[in-house]
């Protein structure tokens, strides 16, 4: 019975990165050594078990073969007989694939040593394909490599690309598929995961709302990068520079999808994309059964982001409108939230990175300004039920034409 490292702890620590979880594989033994040791299953698939003290995770090495659609399709074999060199080749990538033993001793079949220092992310081997949900792992790699120099090789992104064209992707369940999107939006290049996905076609299968942003102009004044989908991929890239959650980061990927929607002959225009684009945001949504809090603000911001951009010209009844609609004072956090997305929309914009965003400011100072009036005056003055509602609204109006006079 021997135990090993693998997959990304080894990698992590040939990268020079912090690791942070740990995989073992246990060759060699069977489940009922591995219990009379004290050690606790877990998982109903395959043989997985908790060490009796520190809790980590151990498995015993195993073989699979792919016996059904999507990313559950596979039967699971193990047995002491199956070696560690069959264990890793089952593996998606080559840096993945490499194990240690406790002496640091690398066994590494499969070259993985060698993809890291050429950084290449490249398939184990040709089953790499029977498992569509290798295309987001793959890619969502490349997101958090892309700083290291990491590209995808040449033949795996052939491989992906079967893939995303053999209609196995939709096998996906929306867990799983959401699970790794969720993850690679919070990578440091977030832009490089959607990037990839484009470039094995796998976007118009998963998100074509987002991939028909590609190649549809925009007004060159207001966007020098003229196209919307690498607009979209800077919005993305600010978001991640800026270290913004993953509400924002979804925000920031749906916000324009009205504009994929615009006639041709009306372009460069996008008349109301704000409206068209809530049916896509919605739809996609629902698709992938993303967070309610993400879903929120997606709609929000898709909804009001040009109200954001023109904040210093709203009259101050559209002013409490747009404040109303984000239920600024029992959520003021989703408010800062919109405010965040809209100024990653405005820097998102080739050459315009480091312009300054006054409108950030101006809405906070607008929505400090709603918050302030107090209630309690107006139940002296005997309001109540709905005309408190309204007398409260009146006042609010009054403090923001005070506030826009000042500001």
């Amino acid at each position: 019975m021997q135990v090993y490292k693998v997959g990304g702890a080894v990698r992590d620590r040939l990268l020079g990165l912090p690791v942070t979880d740990v995989d073992r594989v246990v060759v060699g033994a069977t489940t009922e050594e591995m219990l009379a040791q004290g050690f606790r299953p877990v998982g109903a698939d395959f043989p997985v078990f908790l060490h009796p003290k520190t809790g980590e995770e151990y498995a015993l090495a195993r073989t699979e073969r792919k016996s059904g659609r999507g990313y559950g399709g596979f039967t699971f074999y193990a047995s002491p007989e199956v070696t560690l060199e069959e264990d890793l080749i089952r593996r998606d990538l080559t840096i993945n694939a490499m194990a240690e033993d406790d002496q640091l001793n690398l066994t590494d079949p499969y070259h993985g040593q060698r993809d890291l220092e050429a950084r290449i992310l490249r398939h184990v081997s040709p089953a790499f394909a029977e498992d569509p949900l290798r295309v987001l792992r793959v890619a969502r790699f490349a997101a958090r490599y892309a700083g290291l120099g990491f590209t995808v090789a040449d033949e795996t992104m052939d491989l992906m690309r079967q893939l995303s064209e053999s209609g196995e992707l939709q096998a996906l369940t929306a867990e799983r598929s959401w699970k790794e999107i969720s993850r690679a939006l919070m990578e440091d290049h977030p832009q490089v995961f959607i990037q990839v996905l484009r470039d094995c076609g796998a976007l118009k299968v998963l998100m074509p709302e987002v991939d028909a942003l590609f190649g549809v102009p925009q007004p060159e004044t207001h966007h020098p990068e003229i196209d919307t989908g690498l607009h979209t991929l800077s919005v993305l890239e600010q978001s991640a520079l800026h270290k913004q959650p993953l509400t924002v980061r979804w925000a920031c990927l749906l916000h324009d999808l009205g504009k994929g929607l615009t006639p041709e002959e009306e372009w460069p225009r996008h008349i109301a994309h704000e409206h068209t684009g809530l049916k896509l945001i919605k739809a996609v949504n629902e698709r992938f059964k993303v967070p309610k809090d993400c879903q929120e603000l997606a709609l929000l911001v898709g909804q009001y982001h040009t109200h954001g951009h023109r904040a210093l010209e709203l009259k101050a009844s559209t002013l409490l409108e747009l404040l109303q609609s984000f239920d600024i004072y029992r959520r003021p956090q989703r408010f800062e939230e919109f405010i965040v997305a809209c100024e990653m929309d405005a820097r998102g914009r080739k050459g315009l990175e480091q312009r300054s965003y006054p409108q950030a400011d101006y809405l906070r100072g607008a929505a400090q300004a709603a918050r302030a009036v107090a209630v309690q005056p107006l139940l002296e003055q005997g309001f109540k039920g709905p005309e408190l509602g309204e007398a409260l609204k009146r006042e609010r109006l009054k403090a923001l034409k005070i506030y826009k006079d000042n500001a």
